[in-house]
């Protein structure tokens, strides 16, 4: 099962977040989302459990639990969206003059 934790203190790294949901079973992966410039927490991670039992544990435990004054926002991981380029939506265009333009009769 993979599960999203959001609202983590920015201070969480891979390992915390491992520890905390080991006590609920076999955690696959524990991945705390960096940001790449900057190269600090996002605040949110994604951990995989071996099994759908331990996963359902470990969300209705941790769902709301507090570390340092946050609390945890964990559920079930819904799957990523698509960001490809020209996916979707129209292109614009257009602009400039159609046809014939139109001047005032002083020019």
């Amino acid at each position: 099962m993979n599960i999203y934790v959001g609202n983590l203190p920015y201070t969480v790294r891979d390992n915390d977040l491992l520890a905390l949901f080991q006590e609920f079973g076999n955690v696959s992966s524990a991945k705390v989302v960096m940001d790449r410039e900057t190269d600090r927490s996002k605040g949110f991670g994604f951990v995989e459990m071996s099994s759908d039992d331990e996963g359902t544990a470990a969300i209705n435990k941790l769902n709301g639990y507090e570390i340092n004054g946050r609390a945890l926002r964990v559920n079930e991981a819904r799957p990523r969206e698509d960001r490809r380029p020209g996916g979707g939506g129209g292109g614009g265009g257009g602009g400039g003059f159609r046809g014939g333009e139109r001047r005032p009769k002083s020019w």
